[in-house]
């Protein structure tokens, strides 16, 4: 069976992905202050990395950038955010249509991978990101929701 990563389209898809999202969390009036201090000039590229290892892609994200506990720990510290959190995931359904995404199935497929990343995994450690445990491993999500193996 084709995964996620691959009915997507591969890696133009997810960064093609990445770059409409980003361009909306930017000005999102909610969301946007999170990247006012700036944001690591390889933002996008890590992302759609992320993104693609977490839905079936090549462990590219792990092999360059780091490993799912650098990701939380980035994300934790912030006290609770759940209306950031519902405002991302607005962005990145309207960053699904701004890349043309049509097939529903996929599109709810990584609905639901984005809001269960970012209100769990991102959301988990709000109070330190010294609490985030080491070794942690890029949850894997596939046609079926969250792999637990």
């Amino acid at each position: 069976m084709q995964t996620v990563y691959e009915a997507a389209g591969g890696p133009e898809f997810f960064l093609a992905l990445a770059t409409a999202w980003h361009a909306r969390v930017v000005e999102d009036e909610v969301v946007g202050h999170a990247f006012r201090h700036g944001v690591h000039p390889e933002h996008i590229q890590r992302l759609a990395a992320y993104w693609g290892e977490a839905l079936g892609g090549p462990p590219l994200y792990t092999e360059t950038y780091g490993d799912e506990t650098s990701v939380v720990r980035m994300h934790s510290g912030n006290g609770s955010h759940q209306e950031m959190d519902r405002r991302a995931i607005e962005c990145f359904d309207q960053a699904l249509a701004d890349v043309g995404l049509m097939d529903v199935r996929l599109r709810g497929v990584l609905h639901y991978y984005f809001a269960w990343a970012t209100t769990n995994t991102m959301a988990r450690y709000e109070r330190s990101a010294e609490d985030v445990p080491a070794g942690l491993l890029i949850p894997q999500w596939s046609w079926d929701g969250l792999d637990a193996g």
